[in-house]
């Protein structure tokens, strides 16, 4: 039982996975942390679009970003 217990304490192979298992969680977070940040961007380029369709589409003209909610006609 000793030698079973002094085997075990002495074996090293448990951690060379553990040891991976944090590198792969780690790139895991840096990439949805880098994910996240062009998210934010690619959302703002999209709404921008979005925006300019709306204007185009309700006859308020051109090409200046303006437009969007609340430049319509009416109330």
């Amino acid at each position: 039982m000793r030698t079973t217990v002094k085997a075990f304490a002495s074996d090293t192979s448990g951690a060379t996975a553990i040891e991976y298992g944090l590198i792969a969680s780690l790139i895991a977070m840096v990439i949805l942390v880098a994910l996240s940040a062009t998210g934010d961007g690619v959302m703002a380029k999209w709404d921008l679009v979005m925006k300019r369709v709306i204007a185009a589409l309700s006859g308020s003209g051109g090409e200046g970003g303006g437009g969007g909610e609340g430049s319509g006609e009416g109330g």
